[in-house]
């Protein structure tokens, strides 16, 4: 039950936004406010504030006009600092955050009444490290230990990199930059700004002598008075793999908030795959092998790094062979013996439903017991670096020594955990039962090195979402304009981990769809028929409206440039195609064709069916070339389609169908962004007629009025 107090004081917050502002209260948002704050506040809590009840998730589809960033910062607010919890706002795309960030919660604190802080969270890789800006500064000849893990970067640096660090160092020393890469005035190469930063295992925290001054800690700092904090989806779950409460506050005290939810299983399916390259591997151990005479010279005075330091040759020289039969053994697994054919640039060899050999299986044990074995030395020595900078603690070593060699050594450590996740991937058998893991093979060229790739990833995030996130967080809410496929939750439930007993909702839209027409013309063909299909997306091109702005989504590049080379002369003016000019640039010019009463068509792939906005005359057309199916031959969405399949299910339904639903819902949603648009969405795809999948993917739709083969239907 809410609170009488908490509920007053949402609803007066909500009043005075809406009346700052000349709003009227939208009854999808009502909707939404009441639900977030009911699921929250419903929460039961021990004498410690630590969460009793397993109803704290929910999970609400609230489409484009709900005004969604409102509803849940006015609702969950109040509830989280009523229960002395912060406030974690993740979305998935910058362009959102930024709204949040430089909009929407400045709004909201100018009146709502509402008195709260909020801070920007970054991970510490967004942060130039001080104590990399002043090595850069004394030049790669005062550092050793520098040339040794970088050294390729700091042969090719040259005068433009050193003039980068002059300025970066008196931009920040005079406070006229806060330190982190986004906020640098011009753009930063990738090569470059590496050499500027570290991750978690390389920075020594309070031990550094530039602590006080660190753009990260600084950061922090704020992140620690603030009630809300933003993110992105990528930052919470890098967070989580590392524990939680690493870079945010721990998943206890947090309720978190993910918008455009939809994308939360995929972003955590990429943080749980493992990818190693064998070569690249060698490399760095035989970096680390020609370092050890400069590391034993440094380090070998304090007895137990004289010891970890005896054991490195042994160890490396263990694991170098085996990565070497590995190597040869994957190129025989992968049909390439001799390496790549003649022409071919990359192969990839998945292994059907994960399963390895018997022998790969077994070779990857061994190799699993050396990364082991390897990881716990480099992890030990980098302990010790770490007290060594503590003056309250007496290792036998001197600071300079410790600060000098602990990057190195951090950052080595780091690669021995990535190859040991690998191998740990590759030597374990999955249950009986269970969804295996993918596991494949890549082997590629990079210059005139051939390089082989061991992956493997789990097909679902569910069972480590379920455990770390939800399991672990006080509250949560998801929110997405698509969370459902084919108007039902499960789909999502069944890739995020979300249990049935949490709270499901759609919210209504605040727009008319009948204000737009689906059209299902007679030309429309099978894709099946490739010819037949490209004639009929020409044909209908050249039917179109002089003065209609148009995006028009093909599945596929081949088939975009096929339809633009045989158009006549006439309408390829007329198109603006996405793969042949920048994303921003092209918007730019067709809302400058449709500003001067000129028609204009934008030839998009799959990125334009989401995230583009152009409301009003700017888009009053949107053609939907093709259903939206994906093929799953990504070897983590094939394997997945393996074994539903072994266990009697039909992956075309229970996978692409679904998937296509919410992508088709997306492409529409381009055409309807205010309340007052209209238009028309044709879909030049029969099989939504012909196929029995069809009629549930047009149910899912909102009710626009239709007009399939000439009748108009509601």
């Amino acid at each position: 039950m809410l609170d009488e107090a908490l509920k007053g004081e949402i609803q007066a917050a909500y009043r005075r936004v809406l009346e700052a502002q000349g709003l009227t209260p939208r009854y999808g948002q009502r909707l939404m406010i009441a639900e977030i704050a009911r699921t929250l506040s419903a929460i039961e809590v021990d004498e410690a504030g630590r969460r009793l009840s397993d109803e704290h998730v929910c999970v609400l589809e609230a489409g484009t006009g709900t005004g969604k960033t409102l509803a849940y910062l006015l609702a969950a607010l109040p509830v989280a600092k009523a229960k002395g919890k912060r406030l974690v706002i993740a979305t998935a795309t910058i362009a959102l955050q930024e709204q949040v960030l430089l909009q929407d919660l400045p709004t909201l604190k100018a009146h709502s009444g509402l008195d709260f802080d909020y801070a920007l969270a970054k991970g510490r890789g967004r942060y130039v490290c001080l104590t990399r800006l002043e090595q850069a500064l004394d030049g790669v000849e005062d550092n050793p230990t520098l040339s040794l893990f970088e050294q390729s970067l700091a042969q090719g640096a040259g005068d433009h990199f050193l003039a980068l660090v002059q300025e970066m160092a008196d931009a920040y020393g005079s406070g006229r930059w806060q330190g982190d890469r986004e906020s640098w005035p011009a753009a930063i190469e990738d090569t470059d700004w590496r050499r500027l930063t570290i991750d978690h295992r390389q920075c020594t925290n309070r031990r550094c002598g530039h602590f006080g001054a660190c753009a990260f800690f600084r950061a922090r700092r704020d992140l620690e008075n603030a009630d809300i904090i933003v993110a992105n989806h990528d930052l919470v779950l890098a967070d989580l793999s590392l524990g939680g409460g690493v870079v945010l506050p721990p998943p206890g005290d947090c309720i978190y908030v993910f918008d455009e939810g939809h994308h939360l299983p995929d972003k955590a399916l990429t943080h749980f795959a493992h990818r190693v390259g064998v070569n690249g591997t060698l490399r760095w151990l035989g970096n680390l092998k020609k370092s050890l005479a400069e590391l034993n010279q440094a380090l070998a005075i304090q007895p137990t790094l004289a010891r970890l330091l005896a054991s490195l040759p042994e160890n490396i020289a263990a694991l170098e062979p085996r990565l070497g039969e590995a190597f040869s053994l994957g190129h025989q697994l992968a049909g390439r013996v001799h390496g790549l054919e003649e022409g071919e640039e990359s192969h990839q060899y998945r292994f059907e439903m994960g399963r390895v050999p018997d022998a790969l299986c077994e070779h990857a044990g061994h190799l699993l017991v050396g990364f082991a074995e390897l990881s716990r030395t480099l992890e030990t020595m980098s302990d010790i670096l770490r007290e060594s900078l503590d003056p309250d603690k007496h290792t036998g070593l001197e600071r300079e020594q410790a600060e000098a060699w602990l990057p190195l050594l951090a950052l080595l450590h780091g690669r021995a955990l990535e190859a040991h996740g690998l191998w740990e991937a590759y030597a374990e058998i999955d249950r009986d039962g269970e969804a295996p893991r993918a596991r494949w093979l890549t082997l590629e060229r990079f210059g005139a090195d051939p390089e082989l790739t061991f992956s493997a990833s789990p097909v679902s995030a569910a069972p480590t979402l379920a455990r770390s996130l939800w399991g672990s967080c006080f509250g949560a809410v998801v929110t997405s304009a698509t969370l459902t496929a084919l108007g039902r939750f499960e789909r999502l439930q069944e890739r995020a981990g979300l249990a049935n007993r949490y709270r499901y909702q759609r919210l209504p839209s605040p727009f008319d769809y009948s204000r737009a027409v689906l059209s299902v013309p007679r030309l429309a063909a099978d894709p099946g028929n490739r010819d037949a299909h490209e004639r009929a997306i020409v044909d209908f091109v050249t039917e179109l409206g002089d003065k209609e702005a148009v995006l028009m989504l093909f599945s596929s590049r081949a088939q975009l440039r096929a339809v633009e080379k045989t158009l006549p002369a006439k309408w390829r003016e007329r198109v603006l195609a996405q793969d042949r000019l920048p994303k921003r640039e092209l918007i730019e010019r067709h809302r400058a064709r449709v500003d001067a009463g000129e028609g204009s068509i934008i030839f998009g792939l799959a990125s334009f069916a989401e995230g583009i906005d152009l409301p009003g005359d700017y888009l009053t057309h949107v053609v939907i070339t093709r259903l939206p199916f994906a093929v799953p031959d990504d070897p983590v969405g094939a394997t997945l389609a393996e074994w539903i399949e072994s266990r009697g299910g039909n992956p075309f339904m229970r996978i692409s169908v679904p998937d296509a639903s919410i992508k088709l819902v997306q492409a529409c949603g381009r055409l309807i962004r205010k309340e007052a648009d209209q238009g028309r969405i044709t879909l030049l795809d029969r099989r939504v007629l012909t196929r029995r999948y069809g009629r549930a993917l047009l149910d899912a739709l909102p009710p626009f009025r239709r007009e399939i083969d000439g009748f108009e239907t509601s």
